[in-house]
């Protein structure tokens, strides 16, 4: 397993939309740890393999208190939305920001596992959440997008100077020449 590294808004590879999985062997079950490794490390409590620059359609999630419930969505698709829930969302690829998002309250997705078997799995709250907030990114979409243009520009904006103050910050110190 390994730590991969996660893409930041306005990266124009998160703009990427992802390609179906087609082939289910040691290379996608070596992306899925290596996912849920950069996940739990990060930490959050979703990623897409879109964020960590490889475009295929594959989600990994965990809302669980104690991180030890792993979903793995391969090729997932949305069968089946109910009611509607407005609620707080942030993201791996935009850090340190928070804001409202409206999204169903309830979905049906079907997805595959692993080893290519087809499931489907009805989710609630915080995991149907989730599981369309991944899925945006599967289609090149982040939360911000569901914001005004206004926000997002400032957050476009907030980022960028505070990735540029970090980098001043990471220049080591250069000497005069005596």
């Amino acid at each position: 397993m390994a730590l991969r590294t996660i893409l930041e808004f306005p990266d124009p590879r998160l703009r990427t939309r992802a390609q179906p999985v087609t082939r289910f062997g040691n290379e996608v079950r070596r992306l899925i740890d290596d996912m849920l490794e950069t996940l739990y490390h990060a930490p959050g409590i979703g990623l897409a393999a879109t964020q960590i620059d490889v475009h295929q359609r594959l989600i990994v999630i965990d809302v669980s208190e104690s991180h030890n419930e792993p979903l793995v969505l391969i090729n997932p698709e949305i069968v089946a939305r109910e009611g509607s829930t407005r609620t707080e969302e942030g993201c791996l690829s935009v850090p340190g920001i928070f804001d409202a998002v409206s999204r169903a309250a309830r979905v049906r997705v079907r997805a595959q596992e692993r080893d290519g078997t087809v499931f489907e799995r009805d989710c609630a709250d915080l995991l149907a959440v989730c599981v369309q907030h991944e899925m945006d990114h599967l289609e090149g979409r982040l939360f911000v997008d569901h914001l005004s243009s206004l926000k997002r520009e400032r957050i476009r904006k907030k980022l960028e100077k505070e990735r540029k103050i970090q980098s001043r910050r990471d220049v080591p110190a250069t000497r005069s020449a005596l």
